[in-house]
């Protein structure tokens, strides 16, 4: 199953009300949202068609999370979110709803995916799902840092290791799609500032000289799991049902215990 394939299924398994995209490209899966949705690159060049209603930004993503009310979209105009944020405060983030499904593929560099990931946890929650998209490089060429090659995933394979080191709270799934991988994280946390206090340790250690020292486990997605598992994983339900009735983080152990399973 190929990226675009992954991301259809998991907007129906996963039930999203809304969508942040970061890296539009020529709009293949921002054209999958049906959901209002806010879509960051700062040369998109959209030659599909786009059936959501959807905020196309043009600007890097530092740029667009540095705004003082960047998700205002999502709190205006036709989005359901707009009474619940009058009705249900406590599930909103600055007036806005937090995000519920996002798709990080921007800048293909360590620290741009790892900034990208942080500026997203700010405005998500536990039942939120985090995709990051090129997390599996094949071959030690393509997670090059300089571009050579006509795939190309850079470095952000490195995201994956940072979050488990740093962050065992979330579940990070690395996910076996074609042609370079996907990493899918639950158990968001706002309130989290690990990664923001650890950042210039993080970035002094891993941004590092080509060649990069790609993990055999990386390069034969030993830990991935097929998108398939996933998709048809049991825990599904219980998470659109707890995001729904806005239920605390305690609502995310038994989709953690399922995760584990799946994950091995």
């Amino acid at each position: 199953m190929d990226r675009h394939g992954f991301l259809r299924q998991l907007h129906r398994v996963s039930k999203p009300r809304n969508y942040l995209e970061i890296g539009v490209n020529d709009g293949r899966s921002l054209a999958l949202s049906r959901v209002p949705s806010v879509a960051v690159d700062p040369a998109f060049r959209v030659v599909t068609s786009i059936s959501c209603d959807v905020h196309l930004v043009r600007a890097t993503s530092d740029d667009f999370f540095a705004r003082r009310d960047p998700l205002v979209h999502l709190r205006t105009g036709r989005n359901p979110f707009r009474a619940l944020a009058r009705r249900d405060p406590m599930n909103v983030l600055g007036g806005a709803p937090r995000l519920e499904l996002s798709f990080i593929d921007g800048m293909h560099l360590f620290e741009y995916a790892l900034r990208d990931f942080m500026n997203v946890e700010r405005h998500s929650r536990w039942s939120s799902v985090i995709v990051l998209d090129d997390m599996l490089p094949r071959n030690v060429d393509e997670a090059a840092r300089d571009r050579h090659t006509k795939f190309w995933t850079g470095d952000v394979y490195k995201v994956v290791q940072v979050l488990r080191r740093y962050r065992p709270d979330l579940v990070v799934v690395e996910v076996d799609t074609a042609p370079t991988g996907v990493a899918v994280v639950f158990g968001a946390d706002p309130a989290n500032t690990v990664l923001q206090g650890a950042y210039d340790r993080i970035i002094e250690e891993y941004v590092v000289p080509d060649p990069q020292d790609v993990p055999d486990a990386v390069l034969t997605r030993k830990n991935a799991v097929s998108p398939e598992a996933l998709l048809g994983a049991g825990f599904w339900p219980g998470l659109v049902r707890a995001r729904t009735l806005r239920r605390g983080r305690a609502s995310f152990a038994p989709v953690r215990r399922s995760l584990e399973r799946l994950t091995g």
